[in-house]
């Protein structure tokens, strides 16, 4: 597949997720393509826990999950993304640890599209309980999270397209600069 068809086709599908199981060989390539991340100084302070079994999954979704994101209680795998804030570069007040596991989630968001899985990154957590489920360190932060699944009904594309018809994007010249704040490039 090529990138930008990719790029195209990611989409949020939370509420599109069967409780089929993923292959072995599918989550170890998101995975990879998530280490494949660049980040600052090449700290790479991003850490996954990858949670499978739908009892597993259930447990900690109704557990620490939002109400607006338990919806992806019966996916086969979730994935939770923490990093330690200190084990990267923090200058001018700026975390980069945040640039840097977003670096690396959007990497595994684009290789599970490629893949034909269903994927939603989700933030609303209660980060105490989720470390006390999992045993993450108190220094560590949650960062984002995100299920791998195989879409409930067809196929990705199938599972993508209503989103992907109702998708909008922000007009050029509101969000491209040329040389100066505001004038449209």
């Amino acid at each position: 597949m090529e990138t930008f068809e990719t790029l195209r086709k990611r989409a949020s599908l939370k509420t599109k997720c069967s409780s089929r199981e993923v292959e072995r060989e599918k989550i170890e390539k998101v995975l990879e393509a998530a280490s494949l991340a660049p980040s600052a100084l090449n700290n790479q302070p991003w850490r996954f826990i990858v949670i499978t079994g739908a009892e597993n999954v259930a447990s900690v979704v109704i557990q620490a999950f939002g109400e607006g994101n338990r919806v992806v209680k019966d996916a086969p795998v979730l994935i939770i993304v923490c990093a330690n804030p200190c084990d990267d570069v923090i200058a001018e007040n700026k975390e980069f640890y945040l640039l840097d596991v977003g670096f690396a989630m959007a990497n595994l968001l684009l290789a599970a599209t490629d893949l034909g899985l269903v994927t939603h990154p989700m933030a609303h957590v209660f980060e105490d309980e989720l470390k006390k489920l999992l045993g993450i360190p108190e220094e560590v932060r949650f960062v984002l999270a995100t299920p791998l699944a195989y879409p409930a009904e067809g196929s990705y594309d199938s599972a993508a397209r209503e989103r992907l018809n109702g998708r909008t994007r922000k007009d050029r010249k509101e969000i491209f600069y040329s040389n100066y704040w505001g004038k449209p490039y």
